[in-house]
């Protein structure tokens, strides 16, 4: 346990971020079962929406520094061409 008020309060910054990531990340994949669930049923519209949903919460989580921007970006693309495959089909 720290001894100085300075580490202290960092200690007590620290658990309060730790919580609001781990938000963003239970939010973040929620979004992403939820759109996989819909490709999983075949409903596309539902699916299309889904997506602009999770790839908003995809690129706040990258500016809130929660996950790489370039992570973010690679889980975008990805779910486009999940989501492109399932309409050619």
């Amino acid at each position: 346990m720290a001894n100085i008020k300075s580490a202290k309060k960092r200690i007590t910054v620290i658990e309060h971020k730790t919580a609001q990531n781990r938000r963003v990340k239970e939010h973040l994949k929620d979004a992403l079962k939820d759109f996989e669930a819909a490709i999983a049923k075949g409903d596309l519209e539902a699916a299309e929406q889904k997506l602009r949903f999770a790839e908003k919460k995809l690129k706040k989580a990258a500016t809130k520094n929660v996950i790489h921007k370039n992570a973010a970006s690679r889980r975008v693309s990805n779910l486009y061409k999940k989501l492109n495959k399932a309409k050619a089909e």
